[in-house]
């Protein structure tokens, strides 16, 4: 009897592992999903952007960037 209840006592934290493990992995993947949408919409923008506006898109892409100066 007190191995049968050791089992179950396993069995039900390695359930709660297992839910624990799975939750966080399903956050992770709608975490990642949720950037690389926004990614998505951020560089169609810039591209609707840099087709009816050059400049304002090289300024943009300065903001967001910053300018490149050359090393001496």
């Amino acid at each position: 009897m007190r191995t049968l209840f050791g089992y179950a006592v396993l069995a039900v934290i390695g359930v709660l592992a297992l839910k624990l493990v799975f939750g966080l992995l399903s956050f992770a993947i709608g975490f990642a999903m949720t950037v690389v949408i926004w990614a998505a919409l951020g560089f169609g923008f810039y591209l609707v952007l840099k087709v009816i506006s050059p400049n304002s898109a090289r300024r943009v892409r300065e903001l967001i960037g910053g300018t490149q100066t050359p090393v001496a």
